[in-house]
């Protein structure tokens, strides 16, 4: 099957190709067509699947057709983490170059001054954080009753977070007649109700998970002692054929402490973390984008959306706290077909601890 198999326009086809894809993903083949004929979807995915195009792809074609409204924004994206919206808007501004589509971003860590600009000039595509909507909504910045179509991206994760009562409200102001999509790598409960409650006889859509059946990706399991693991990290760096690298860490301590032992170690790397504001975020992705320098250290605030071609290796250097941290981790590698390697520090133990536990 390929893209033009699926009812998209001459226009987004060549965005498409142009882009370096021919065939969909699975998620892809089985939600554009049935969203291009405006019907409820649920996509159960994780990321690595090309969950993002499938919703991004036919929303373009949905929106070519249409008037701008000022403060009413016609279409809307709800995503969790600035890091997701800005990867959205990233795909809207790849694919729809070819459409006179107005596109804006509302995140947190930007002026708000120019968000509203946009606001007021109208928009065919909103893409927001749930905090930051809802902060211009009180504002009165915002009108949401002339949404036609809501996508809620990521949904569990919104959960996570406590962003659902947020959700509920949001989607308490807009029409009832609307397309709806809801994209979840899981579906828990809550997820579950909040669907019932908002959409409309949705077409359920469930893909394998990417990371944990994805054959193009090795992992490794490597224990070693804690105070051998930036040795350890180095040497793996330097001989395990690494081209492009991140490295996850739980803590942002450790991200930063990493990061500048590496530098210090002759390593072209840098780092993404919680407490750099979005626009130093962004610089650093994009100088890792750009091949400025080839190692990421991370933490998982970077773990969900951050999609960069071509990543070979990821080095989980600590454990993650959650499973379903590890699976997004590692599915930064391996990627459209692409071959991949995935190393886990673990924990061992020191022959003065192993004689301790045996006591």
């Amino acid at each position: 099957m390929s893209f033009a198999d699926l009812g998209l326009s001459e226009d987004l086809l060549k965005a498409v190709e142009e882009a370096g894809y021919t065939e969909p993903t699975p998620i892809q083949a089985q939600a554009i067509p049935p969203i291009l004929m405006m019907k409820d979807i649920i996509g159960i995915a994780q990321t690595g699947t090309g969950k993002t195009a499938s919703f991004v792809l036919p929303m373009i074609d949905v929106m070519a057709s249409g008037r701008r409204r000022a403060l009413m924004p016609r279409s809307l994206i709800l995503a969790p983490t600035r890091e997701l919206a800005a990867q959205v808007a990233e795909n809207f501004e790849k694919y729809g170059k070819n459409h006179d589509l107005k596109l804006a971003l509302l995140i947190g860590g930007v002026q708000m001054g120019d968000q509203i600009k946009a606001l007021n000039e109208g928009v065919d595509v909103l893409i927001a954080t749930p905090g930051r909507l809802m902060d211009l909504f009180e504002r009165g910045k915002i009108l949401l009753n002339g949404c036609e179509l809501l996508v809620i991206d990521e949904a569990d994760r919104m959960l996570d977070m406590g962003f659902i009562p947020d959700i509920e409200f949001i989607c308490s102001k807009l029409p009832e007649q609307r397309q709806t999509m809801l994209f979840s790598a899981t579906m828990p409960p809550p997820i579950e109700k909040l669907a019932k409650k908002f959409l409309d006889n949705p077409k359920r859509i469930e893909v394998s998970r990417a990371a944990t059946t994805n054959k193009d990706i090795t992992a490794f399991k490597i224990p070693v002692e804690s105070r051998k693991k930036r040795e350890t990290l180095r040497w793996l760096l330097r001989n395990d054929h690494v081209e492009t690298a991140i490295i996850f860490a739980n803590r942002k301590t450790t991200v930063r402490e990493l990061n500048k032992s590496l530098q210090q170690h002759g390593f072209a790397s840098s780092e993404i973390h919680g407490d750099m504001d979005q626009s130093s975020r962004i610089k650093e992705l994009d100088r890792f984008k750009n091949g400025e320098v080839n190692i990421l250290v991370a933490s998982d605030v970077a773990a969900r959306g951050l999609d960069v071609k071509g990543v070979s290796h990821v080095f989980n250097f600590d454990t993650p706290w959650h499973p379903d941290d590890y699976v997004h981790r590692i599915g930064r590698t391996g990627r459209a077909g692409a071959k991949g390697r995935a190393f886990t520090s673990s924990r061992r133990k020191t022959p003065r601890q192993s004689r301790t536990s045996r006591n």
